[in-house]
């Protein structure tokens, strides 16, 4: 630890003595570099690491005081432990090092160009799979009978949909309806809406991990949540004591919605995505 010290210093020192020439490139690299910090700490004071993070700026601080008041054993236990707790670091962190990954590969503007999926592949659901989904919660919600729906859209749910059984059927009201009726072996979990096609059921979704989630909520809505922080899926939600019916997107759930509302929110996804889908092709030299 001591000598990781003493070079830092030997640095600094080092820096005051010469002053480089700073170029253009310099510039673009320090303006690079502090975007990064600032997004990482920005990412970090939104989740539960921040505490996790002051504690670990308490020990490199008692590091640093134990260096210039010489404290010899406290250095040579930190510096032996230090690469036990780079580890340590990574496993204590590993839920929000895996959302940043999942919100990094969620974004749109930069990998674009990895969209590999061709037109046929990439369908985007349609209105009357919007108003099947729509007819079935509305007749669910009429019966307070429990649901939970997610409508794919760019980013896959192969993973909750290898934890149901397979169902692949066209997309109807009468089906979901079936699904989730009491007592039946398919109406506990979720349904998986893929293409235009009922995918699977019975899957299982993450819990949201928020602290800020409404007490009077269940499981099914911070399964809800949870699902829409690690995909831009649209999750339908009907609840089984009121009947209220929301919408799970982004992380924020939209709570009592009407059949209007809830229909121009799926359309207006809808047309959100072609867009976005129609100016990538152009820029491909493709045609929808």
């Amino acid at each position: 630890m001591d000598h990781y010290i003493i070079n830092l210093w030997d640095s600094f020192r080092f820096a005051s003595v010469s002053m480089p020439t700073v170029g253009v490139r310099d510039i673009l690299d320090i303006l690079i570099v502090a975007y990064l910090i600032y997004k990482m700490i920005f990412w970090i004071k939104e989740t539960r690491a921040w505490v996790l993070f002051k504690g670990i700026l308490v020990i490199v601080i008692f590091a640093l005081a134990s260096y210039m008041l010489r404290l010899n054993t406290i250095l040579w236990i930190l510096q032996n432990t230090i690469s036990v707790g780079i580890i340590a670091v990574i496993v204590v962190f590993q839920p929000e090092l895996r959302k940043a990954l999942e919100q990094l590969g969620k974004s749109k503007h930069f990998f674009a160009m990895l969209n590999f999926d061709t037109p046929e592949k990439s369908r985007e659901y349609t209105e009357k799979t919007v108003e099947e989904v729509i007819k079935a919660s509305e007749k669910m919600s009429a019966a307070r009978t429990g649901a939970l729906m997610l409508i794919e859209r760019d980013v896959p749910l192969g993973d909750f949909e290898r934890t149901g059984i397979n169902i692949d059927a066209v997309v109807t009201s009468q089906l979901l309806i079936n699904i989730f009726e009491k007592n039946t072996p398919l109406h506990d979990g979720a349904v998986i809406i893929k293409n235009n096609r009922v995918a699977a059921a019975t899957c299982f979704l993450p819990l949201t991990e928020s602290n800020d989630i409404s007490m009077d909520l269940g499981t099914r809505h911070r399964a809800a949540i949870g699902a829409s922080e690690v995909s831009d899926a649209f999750v339908v939600v009907v609840s089984e004591e009121t009947g209220a019916i929301s919408i799970a997107n982004g992380g924020v759930l939209y709570r009592n919605l009407s059949v209007d509302a809830m229909r121009r929110m799926l359309l207006q996804g809808k047309k959100s995505r072609s867009k976005k889908k129609k100016i990538f092709w152009r820029r491909g030299k493709k045609d929808e």
